[in-house]
């Protein structure tokens, strides 16, 4: 027996030597051997009492009649115990344990026979022990058996892991209780690290006092003699091994017991862990190779499948063989090489490693899988092939890669010759024509040319555009831009490609400005616009709108025409999706049909930070796409205000009306140059509402507009009455110039005109008319430059239909105005009512002060109207 030494408890004087009880004493290892111990004591020898599998089973431990327990460490008169459970904040695994097989609960009065059967008990222990690699089990069983052949009361192992840390906690011989007030002690983790970094067996006549010593809380259950070792494996700490409540105490035999139930624990349990990782990886790696995207196949010697992960399945099942035995694939699959050379299955062990090589694999009755595979073989340490690893990645979807480029590159070849066909025509005729064409036939055959050169040149642009997303390399110069005027550029330039949809555009008050490119977000819109037009006739209306959505703002553009296949949507923004698609399947590509608008959108919207979606309800049933942008976290321009110019003084607002889209652009360019903030539209309907919202300071409209002549157009709107108004036309004859004058315009200007001469007549106009002079009747003043009511100088707050319905009333001062005129003048054609009139003047009357039966302002002309007197009549 190895040497020990006798270690006082704090406070306490210790003595040397192995003779004598102390309260605390600590030996060294007494090494693998254990010899047959004749327990003075008396500690009775035990026989099994519960199941032997290692499970958590009722086990009791055999003791005398009169053998006292401490109170929490067992029930009384040695009743089973149930396993427990793990000790929360332990991370591990617990469990009560009886005793073990091999014992009996009658006492032995043969010293020799209670020896030989101690002897055996501990052998049947030992090999028990590693009979399961569940790491709970094995700890379970180790308690267990080391606390029935000490003759413990109750038995304790606290494992760690690398760290150093509680792991496992694992119990035998408490009640609920007693369990309970353990997980619960304070000082738990603190004497544990106590006992842990002692590193040797620690033997000690009172717990209690010891612990006491220490300075820590009481421990939760009366245990009295204790024993201590700790558990190690391959000199690394493993955990703790404790035995508490024998009478008499412990003894160097009981010591012995532990260290050895120590020693095999921890080898038993760190392989038990190791089987466990092992075990873990293992299902890690089947799972790893069973989702991989490259079929995997491992085969035996003789071309046997032995496993085949999905993917392989996948690309072999249209072979009809993936569910036939494996014997029967080794037979029938054949691979052909790229060198003509066939084989079957049993052939790749004897070719070799193979890399990267093309092979078509083909079953009798079936079309063959074309398929790149790598094969490489696993060899005994005789060099023997014992297993061939075998990858295959299907061709397929490269093909059909292939094919859709082959596809797309056609188009876009279509697409290129047609403009040029165009241009080419336009000129041979202008060049060969034996008469000599007058300038109108040639400004046509120009104008050909020009609209054929932009599709070409978009179309370049789209091009170059997906190969610099397509290689991560667009870039964008995002800065605060006011969404409204992104969308006005956009529809005009729209307008300008000749496309006879109507856009409407709802932008709501307060809309907060964008981070963005303002040219690349304009070619965004402008390539939706085109792919709605695309896919909706020119009777159905295209509709741009805008909504805030917390730190970004969504931007939409959807229309009433094709549709998208609720299959197509997914695949709506790659570069090839309108490859080999047709309308009625929902194809959505933008301006050419080359199906690069979207991609060009998508590449543009995410190189903003943002995203882009699109929605349909089917087939011929419209499509609605949405975007964000990064809000810039400021309110955008009010109504009144115009686009900053780029020396940071205002910019003008000027609106131009034309519906020559070559016109538009070059007024809008020439105002643009010269410092206006120019606001166009092709649309006369969008007039009153770009008036309400721009609050332009001159307008430039053309004489003939689309149903409507202009100047008709500037005297039904009051919106521009207030304005000066600049007629741009093609005729020249004086009348129409004095027709066009008389009628109150501020000038005259004849096309084609120059960029200099329409902006040096701009500004000659708004210096000649000046803002225009505030309307007073009475107490009530309207001033029309900055649209505000006073009535005795103070404010009056209106709506905008009453404003309108005021500011109608007040151009007609004088005169009467119809219920009709008001109607239409206030709400717009087709819209309101006799009825909403009389309901808005009523409002209006009771803001403005004004009595019904005595009216001041607006005065009722019975079956006709209402008309407001001027100023002289007040």
């Amino acid at each position: 027996m190895a040497d020990s030494c006798t270690i006082a408890a704090p406070g306490e004087a210790g003595t040397g030597g192995s003779g004598g009880e102390s309260p605390c004493r600590r030996t060294t290892c007494l090494g693998n051997s254990v010899l047959p111990v004749h327990c003075a004591s008396g500690v009775n020898e035990c026989r099994p009492q519960g199941p032997r599998d290692g499970t958590e089973g009722e086990r009791t431990m055999g003791k005398d009649d009169g053998t006292a327990r401490a109170p929490g460490t067992g029930p009384e008169g040695g009743e089973s115990l149930p396993a427990t459970e793990a000790s929360p904040g332990t991370g591990g695994t617990s469990g009560d344990a009886g005793a073990p097989p091999g014992t009996d609960a009658a006492t032995s009065s043969d010293p020799d026979r209670d020896a030989a059967g101690r002897e055996t008990a501990l052998v049947d222990a030992i090999l028990r022990i590693g009979e399961s690699l569940r790491p709970e089990t094995v700890l379970k069983e180790v308690v267990a058996h080391a606390r029935a052949l000490a003759g413990a009361q109750c038995g304790v192992i606290v494992t760690v892991d690398e760290a150093g840390a509680p792991r496992d906690f694992v119990t035998s011989g408490f009640t609920e209780a007693g369990r309970r007030s353990m997980e619960a002690w304070p000082d738990a983790h603190r004497v544990f690290g106590h006992l842990h970094g002692l590193g040797a067996p620690l033997r000690l006549s009172d717990l209690d006092a010891w612990v006491r010593a220490l300075g820590c809380a009481p421990f939760p259950v009366p245990c009295g003699a204790f024993l201590a070792t700790p558990m190690r494996h391959r000199e690394a700490a493993v955990g703790g091994f404790f035995l508490g409540g024998k009478d008499g105490g412990f003894t160097d035999a009981d010591e012995a017991v532990l260290a050895l139930f120590a020693q095999q624990a921890a080898a038993a349990l760190a392989n038990a862990r190791t089987h466990r990782a092992e075990r873990r990886a293992r299902a890690g790696l089947e799972a790893l190779v069973e989702t991989c995207p490259v079929g995997v196949a491992v085969l035996d010697a003789a071309g046997t499948p032995l496993s085949v992960n999905r993917e392989a399945r996948r690309v072999l099942a249209g072979l009809g063989v993936t569910e036939k035995p494996p014997a029967v694939l080794r037979d029938t699959v054949v691979c052909r090489r790229g060198d003509g050379h066939e084989g079957r299955l049993a052939d790749l062990a004897e070719a070799g490693t193979v890399r990267a090589e093309e092979v078509e694999i083909s079953a009798p009755g079936w079309a063959g899988v074309r398929a790149l595979i790598d094969s490489t073989p696993i060899r005994s340490a005789e060099g023997a092939v014992e297993r061939v690893v075998v990858t295959l990645q299907d061709l397929a979807p490269f093909e059909a890669l292939e094919r859709s480029r082959a596809e797309f590159l056609g188009l876009v070849s279509h697409e290129l010759r047609g403009p040029l066909a165009a241009i080419k025509g336009a000129a041979s005729t202008a060049l060969e024509d034996p008469r000599d064409p007058g300038r109108a036939e040639l400004r046509q055959y120009l104008r050909i040319v020009e609209e054929q050169a932009g599709r070409m040149s978009g179309l370049i642009g789209d091009l170059l555009d997906a190969g610099l997303i397509g290689a991560g390399m667009l870039s964008v110069d995002p800065a605060p831009e006011d969404l409204a005027g992104l969308v006005e550029r956009a529809r005009t330039a729209f307008a300008a490609t000749g496309a006879g949809h109507e856009v409407t555009v709802e932008l709501p008050e307060g809309l907060p400005r964008v981070v963005a490119d303002a040219r690349r977000i304009a070619q965004v819109l402008e390539n939706l616009l085109a792919n709605a037009a695309r896919h909706a006739s020119e009777t159905m209306p295209i509709r741009v709108a805008a909504r805030p959505d917390g730190q970004v703002v969504e931007v939409s553009v959807s229309d009433t025409g094709a549709g998208i296949a609720a299959d197509r949507l997914p695949h709506l923004f790659r570069r090839h999706a309108g490859v080999g698609a047709d309308e009625a399947s929902g194809e959505r590509a933008a301006g050419t049909g080359s199906g690069l608008g979207l991609v060009v959108c998508r590449g543009l919207v995410e190189a903003h930070g943002g995203r882009i979606r699109a929605e349909s309800a089917g087939p011929g049933r419209g499509a609605r796409i949405a975007f964000t942008l990064p809000a810039a976290g400021e309110a955008g321009a009010a109504p009144a205000a115009a686009p900053a110019a780029a020396d940071g003084a205002e910019r003008t607002p000027v609106l131009v009306v034309d519906n020559d889209p070559h016109a538009l652009l070059r007024a809008r360019d020439a105002l643009a140059a010269a410092g206006y903030a120019p606001v166009t539209t092709a649309v006369p309907g969008e007039v009153p509402r770009l008036v309400e919202t721009r609050r332009p300071a001159l307008a430039v409209l053309d004489l003939v507009l689309p149903g409507v002549d202009g100047i008709e157009l500037m005297r039904t709107l009051p919106a521009l009455a207030d304005i000066p108004v600049i007629f741009v036309s093609a005729y020249a004859g004086g009348d129409t110039v004095a027709r066009a004058l008389a009628a109150g315009a501020a000038d005259y200007v004849v096309k084609p005109f120059s960029p200099a001469e329409l902006a040096a007549r701009a500004d000659l106009a708004l210096r000649r008319c000046g803002a225009p002079r505030p309307f007073r009747v009475g107490e009530l003043e309207i001033d029309r430059a900055k649209r505000r009511v006073t009535v005795a100088g103070r404010p009056v707050r209106l709506t905008a239909t009453e404003y309108r319905l005021l500011h109608a009333l007040s151009l007609d001062a004088g005169g009467a105005t119809t219920y009709e005129d008001l109607q239409r003048r206030a709400w717009g054609p087709g819209k309101g009512d006799p009825q909403a009139v009389r309901s808005a003047v009523t409002k209006l009357r009771r803001k403005l002060g004004d009595d019904a039966r005595n009216p001041r302002y607006v005065i009722g002309e019975r079956g006709l109207g209402y008309r407001m007197p001027e100023p002289d009549e007040a």
